[in-house]
């Protein structure tokens, strides 16, 4: 198989079955970013830091990048996904999310001391980014990769063909897997579409939530513009 049919191979598999690109376990993460901090040049904590990050709140790595200070809420342990940085002619930016509109992540036990302390770190500033290269530059999919040898580090450690936003899709099937209700697994997403959410369910609970919508798109059709009429006696 050539390079662009294994690409092309990927593009499917991501359409069709996101599920198969996640990582299997946090023992796995961590040692995925255990042996990317160890790889990059500086041996630069903060790259691990935004690997279990974004796979533990199922974000894309612009979005990573893009979380200030300010979208944190300590009480709730919650993030509000407002951002994401993306490349530009001129360099990266932040701008909107690719939804177009904000979305709200838990932050479970496992980061929120990686998230209190880069809080700590940047004060009392609403609008300091949390995560950032060595040198304070914006993080994108691309500076992770070459920052950390990516390709490399995951070839070593059997997971060849893992990228970048598979941290995402590994996120979102364990939510799955841990019994998170489609309908705010797609909240957390942020997508558009609940068919999209339904590709991470694992197959026996996609069959159930199939019918369920298959049983409700029946009733629409059947059901009286009027909605249901009690008939008083």
């Amino acid at each position: 198989m050539t390079g662009w049919q294994r690409e092309y191979q990927r593009a499917e598999d991501e359409l069709d079955d996101p599920r198969s690109l996640a990582l299997p376990d946090w023992e796995t993460l961590a040692r995925l970013a255990t042996a990317l901090v160890e790889r990059s040049a500086d041996k630069y904590a903060g790259w691990g830091e935004v690997v279990i990050f974004a796979a533990c709140t199922a974000a894309r790595i612009g979005e990573v990048s893009g979380v200030r200070a300010g979208d944190i809420n300590r009480d709730t342990w919650t993030w509000t996904v407002r951002r994401q940085t993306t490349p530009s002619p001129g360099g990266t930016v932040d701008k909107g999310t690719k939804g177009k509109r904000a979305r709200v992540v838990p932050l479970i036990p496992e980061v929120r001391d990686l998230v209190a302390r880069r809080l700590d770190i940047v004060g009392d500033n609403p609008d300091a980014r949390l995560f950032t290269g060595p040198r304070g530059g914006r993080i994108t999919t691309a500076v992770l990769r070459d920052a950390t040898h990516w390709d490399e580090v995951v070839t070593r450690l059997g997971y060849e063909h893992l990228r970048r936003h598979d941290l995402r899709h590994t996120g979102l099937t364990w939510m799955a897997d841990a019994g998170v209700p489609v309908h705010v697994l797609r909240k957390i997403a942020g997508h558009g579409s609940l068919t999209t959410t339904q590709r991470y369910l694992h197959p026996d609970m996609r069959s159930i939530s199939e019918a369920g919508a298959a049983l409700s798109a029946h009733l629409a059709v059947r059901r009286s513009p009027d909605g249901p009429r009690l008939k008083v006696v």
